[in-house]
């Protein structure tokens, strides 16, 4: 079985693109049988002939190896600290003209979180994020702005009243907020990490990942970084040896790049 594990994580990656042993391996394949029981596939083989065939289940495939969970404003007390402290730095360090990036955005929920969080210091029109997903399909349903009650959630009344309608039981957000975020499809593993941002927000994402990989992106988000810039992780993240790839820790999710000031 080991042996067919290779041969099918060399097959998804022809497929897909998406490198597998670049995930924690236990985790993964525990996920992909269950994947495969699910849609009564006998085997890794069987599954990789139906995605080829069948565009439905690709696709199926494709958002199920990429682990999409997102609400706005996850972890509130984290985007307190943004809102009282982080914003103002950058503000007062860097001026309006700030380059933020989501990174592994899923649906939008963090990006439009964030431009929510920023319009309380910088009118919208000056506002601009960069979001990017390895999954096509999150990025479509993240262009489209339509969530249930239980993804904004978390967004604070002002701004559930100011930017988002009631369309049933769902909820549209705002023309306006989604002008401000620029959605791309990237793979962190593989391709160019977007360069002289003053804040990159990765959450909840690299938990999947071995200690190899997950060194090999925080290293490369640093490079990515001005002096001085942010880096948000996720609240079941640690980066423990922070200290050597250059950061500094300013919160307990966020790190700076360099020294504070």
């Amino acid at each position: 079985m080991a042996n067919d594990y290779e041969k099918f994580k060399r097959d998804v990656h022809s497929l897909t693109k998406i490198d597998l042993n670049a995930y924690k391996e236990k985790q993964m394949r525990r996920r992909i049988d269950s994947f495969l029981s699910r849609h009564k596939v006998v085997d890794y083989d069987g599954l990789i002939s139906a995605c080829k065939t069948d565009e439905v289940l690709f696709r199926e495939f494709v958002n199920f190896l990429t682990i999409n969970v997102s609400e706005f404003y996850r972890n509130t007390d984290q985007w307190e600290i943004m809102d009282k402290t982080v914003i103002p730095k950058l503000i007062n360090r860097f001026g309006k003209n700030l380059k933020i990036w989501s990174a592994a955005c899923s649906t939008g929920d963090e990006p439009y979180s964030l431009v929510m969080a920023f319009s309380k210091f910088i009118p919208l029109n000056q506002i601009k994020v960069i979001a990017t997903d390895i999954d096509d399909q999150v990025i479509a349903k993240a262009k489209t702005g339509l969530y249930s009650a239980k993804s904004i959630a978390g967004v604070p009344e002002e701004f559930k009243k100011k930017y988002f309608t009631q369309i049933g039981d769902s909820f549209q957000i705002s023309p306006d907020i989604k002008k401000c975020v620029e959605f791309k499809e990237a793979n962190l593993l593989k391709d160019a990490y977007e360069q002289n941002c003053h804040l990159i927000l990765c959450r909840n994402v690299v938990i999947y990942f071995t200690e190899e990989t997950k060194d090999m992106i925080y290293k490369k988000f640093y490079d990515s970084l001005v002096d001085g810039g942010f880096l948000f992780i996720g609240s079941t993240e640690q980066i423990i040896n922070y200290r050597t790839m250059g950061y500094t820790r300013f919160e307990s999710f966020f790190f700076q790049k360099g020294d504070m000031e």
